[in-house]
């Protein structure tokens, strides 16, 4: 049995650290550098603990599955600059003359297209809709946060996701869940109590539709977007290199929007799907890789020479480099915040606030906690999980009750809450990217919205806790 590591309050010096840091500084690189630096000192790994550290994290299937993700969609954004489709896609939605909140509208609704996959999700609404966003005078800020928030809380909702398997695949083996039918059935139960997925959705929309009107940080970046004409603040850093922002069409070629934009799209989301449904896992970066490939044929017999379809790969890579280098630091404090047992120290000193009555909004916080510090929704899941169904089928003599889906949902909600407040979250720092947004400033403005949806949340578990007791 493998043995419970608990450090104590010094283990979540490394994740507060990089937080204050980061919010400070406005720089995440250094900030999280810096932390990674301090929390192996701090843990007795000495002067060579950094470098064995980065060693360690970044040799790991899951770090290099979302590097690879995250070059290939980069690329994949050169090909569609390079081809001319993103500008096409651009001059069509422009054409129809839509308004600054039917852009927003296209965004949110764009988000719950791609559910299949939340780092796909807000690099592709963020790249697609960046020009037609810039054109309407919408600050950056407010595009990443509609990216953003029409990710994780889709993807998290709906049973044909690598998110569904996962979630209840972590269920199977406690209680009176026995098998993965059993599994995927809780799952779906649990989906109108996933408060928190649920309101961020529906906020997002109001938001974007203006039913609610912009408050604190974002109301001041729409203001500046707005009266001044800047999407970005004065000396904001948009996360994403220049290659991209700045490329242009290959002169003369014919602009095909449905064969260089929507066709490559649709095999994305065909193969990703596809192989959810025979293989149980969508193969969403294979599925990337493939149509790059596809693209690059196409492009050379539409008559874009090889050596700028291979410029256009080479800037599609620089490209995606400043997300890469948080990644790789985000990767890095997590696995130090495993080492040092950042999550099981939180556990432990919630542990006395237990109860029927409030559990469900307990084991929301915690997720939530846990997340926010770790900057990981998965690897939240997979610590809380084992302890929240078991604390609720104890608690519900081992019937799958109203209390035993609605911790399962808590624990689901409850880190995709606190991955969107944490700026070490993979898919915050997507967000960023695919928006070109600076990312403390993402955050800043998303922090808000996320926290009265977290609240809600939290009122509707507690009123959930005490009816089904």
């Amino acid at each position: 049995m493998e043995e419970v590591v608990n450090m104590g309050f010094i283990s979540i010096i490394p994740s507060l650290l990089a937080i204050a840091l980061a919010f400070t500084t406005r720089n995440t690189v250094v900030s999280l550098a810096f932390a990674c630096l301090v929390g192996t000192l701090i843990a007795g790994q000495g002067l060579l603990g950094f470098p064995t550290l980065l060693k360690t994290s970044l040799g790991t299937t899951s770090f290099s599955w979302v590097m690879l993700l995250n070059t290939f969609i980069a690329i994949l954004v050169a090909f569609f600059q390079k081809t001319g489709a993103i500008q096409g896609f651009s001059q069509y939605i422009q054409s129809k003359n839509l308004s600054r909140k039917a852009v927003q509208l296209v965004a949110w609704l764009l988000g719950g297209f791609v559910y299949f996959s939340d780092s796909f999700s807000p690099l592709f609404v963020g790249t697609t809709m960046r020009s037609i966003s810039d054109k309407a005078k919408i600050s950056r800020e407010k595009l990443s946060y509609i990216a953003d928030s029409g990710a994780a809380p889709v993807s998290v909702m709906v049973p044909i996701t690598g998110w569904a398997a996962y979630l209840s695949g972590l269920a199977i083996g406690v209680g009176a869940i026995a098998t993965q039918e059993d599994a995927m059935r809780l799952f779906i139960k649990a989906i109108p109590f996933n408060f928190y997925a649920l309101i961020t959705v529906v906020f997002v929309g109001l938001i974007a539709a203006g039913i609610i009107k912009d408050f604190g940080p974002m109301k001041k970046a729409e203001e500046r977007a707005m009266n001044e004409g800047k999407v970005l603040r004065d000396g904001a850093e948009p996360l994403i290199g220049k290659e991209l922002t700045e490329m242009e069409a290959y002169q003369g070629i014919q602009q095909r929007v449905f064969l260089n934009f929507v066709l490559p799209v649709i095999m994305i989301m065909s193969i990703a799907i596809g192989t959810y449904i025979h293989l149980k896992s969508a193969k969403t970066m294979e599925a990337f890789l493939f149509v790059v490939i596809f693209m690059s044929v196409s492009m050379f017999i539409q008559g874009i020479p090889f050596k700028e379809i291979m410029n256009a790969i080479t800037d599609g890579v620089k490209g995606a480099v400043p997300a890469i280098m948080i990644l790789a630091l985000a990767y890095s404090i997590n696995s130090l915040s495993k080492t040092m047992g950042t999550a099981n120290y939180i556990i432990s000193v919630t542990e006395g606030f237990l109860s029927p009555q409030l559990l469900p909004a307990i084991i929301f916080l915690i997720a939530a906690v846990t997340a926010f510090a770790t900057g990981t929704s998965w690897g939240t899941f997979a610590i809380c999980m084992p302890i929240a169904l078991p604390l609720a089928f104890n608690f519900s003599g081992g019937e799958v009750t109203p209390l035993v889906v609605a911790c399962f949902a808590a624990v689901a909600g409850g880190g995709v809450f606190g991955d969107h407040c944490s700026p070490l979250s993979d898919t915050t720092i997507l967000a960023s990217t695919g928006a070109a947004a600076d990312h403390i400033d993402h955050v800043n403005t998303q922090l808000p919205y996320a926290l009265i949806c977290g609240l809600l949340s939290i009122i509707a578990y507690l009123t959930i806790g005490f009816l089904s007791v």
